[in-house]
């Protein structure tokens, strides 16, 4: 069953290794569902806050859209169709992936292995931090917290005491009382995965979307958990399933970010779930039907205790959010509170 060694090692391995889950030709919308998956209203939503991203910069020559994680680009592919005809002229579409491009994706969508530099737009991370691995730290009998070590068939043992920089943001962002059993994900690798993506923006916005939870109501015992064709399994390293943990985003965010909730922000992109008028039912049936439809799929995408709960980290860079960004978002980065620079 292999060797012992770190849940973060283990995870990288199984997910990103040359047979890893990522790697397999299914992809993985073929395992879970994000809310790409669930409607193309997501698509749309976020091809509005590209266009509003685009009136902030003063609308470039070029307009860039960079999907990190981009599965097998159902994302990029739906914003870029969704872009009015003035925009769409001049956007170029990223895909980030560590798998092969698919077949029949639109060509204007470049595909890369890492994020390009230099980015003037918006950068759009949809449920990636959340599979960037980390470290498991779980308190012994005699209160200390310490790696848990993981085997290829999942089952797990104590190891060494957290120690240096990962005891440090433990300590800051996740402190565990002394009481045997608790556990909680060290999230360092994430906030520095998330630094190195804002980095290549130059002006524009990155948005990171996730599985989130801050520090006022951290889960006792983790999050950390696996999918196997659409349905939740135990976590095992061998990568015949995902596996993925909630994102700590109040660590991740820099100075100027904001962190919100998926409905929240998805309402301001004018994705409410409203009913049409029943009106309209007697006079176009079949407009209603279909508008009828699109309420119910924007409802699932706001839905609290659901998608809606997700958390969105808001990234400005480079772009005023209390003047020129913040009225074009509909008022997403008003009042943005401070945050340390990681």
């Amino acid at each position: 069953m292999g060797e012992w060694r770190g849940w973060r090692a283990a995870s990288e391995a199984a997910l990103y290794g040359p047979d890893g889950f990522y790697r397999r030709p299914e992809g993985p919308g073929a395992h879970f569902r994000t809310s790409v998956h669930a409607s193309p209203l997501f698509a749309q939503a976020v091809a509005r806050l590209l266009c509003r991203v685009d009136e902030s910069l003063g609308r470039p020559e070029t307009l860039d859209f960079v999907d990190m994680a981009a599965g097998r680009g159902e994302l990029a592919a739906g914003v870029l169709a969704a872009l009015p005809a003035d925009v769409a002229s001049r956007a170029r579409g990223y895909a980030v992936e560590v798998a092969d491009r698919p077949e029949g994706l639109d060509h204007r969508i470049e595909w890369l292995a890492d994020p390009p530099k230099g980015i003037t737009g918006l950068l759009f991370a949809n449920e990636w931090l959340d599979n960037v691995p980390v470290e498991i730290a779980e308190v012994d009998s005699a209160g200390v917290p310490r790696l848990v070590l993981v085997r290829q068939d999942g089952r797990e043992r104590l190891g060494e005491p957290v120690s240096g920089a990962e005891a440090e943001w433990l300590a800051r962002w996740w402190p565990l009382p002394a009481e045997e059993g608790l556990r909680a994900e060290i999230g360092l690798p994430r906030d520095e995965a998330w630094a190195s993506a804002v980095a290549t923006v130059d002006r524009g916005l990155a948005v990171a979307v996730d599985y989130a939870h801050t520090a006022r109501a951290r889960p006792l015992f983790g999050t950390l958990t696996g999918f196997r064709e659409g349905r939740e399994t135990a976590p095992v390293p061998d990568g015949s399933c995902d596996i993925t943990a909630h994102v700590a985003l109040d660590a991740c965010a820099l100075l100027g970010g904001r962190v919100l909730t998926q409905r929240d922000a998805l309402r301001a992109l004018d994705l409410s779930g409203a009913r049409p008028p029943l009106a309209l039912a007697s006079t176009q049936p079949a407009a209603y039907v279909r508008a009828l439809a699109s309420a119910s799929e924007a409802t699932e995408l706001t839905a609290s205790g659901g998608l809606g709960d997700f958390g969105w980290l808001l990234q400005p860079v480079g772009i005023e959010p209390a003047g020129a960004l913040a009225a074009p978002l509909g008022g997403l980065l008003v009042d943005v509170p401070d945050h340390e620079e990681q």
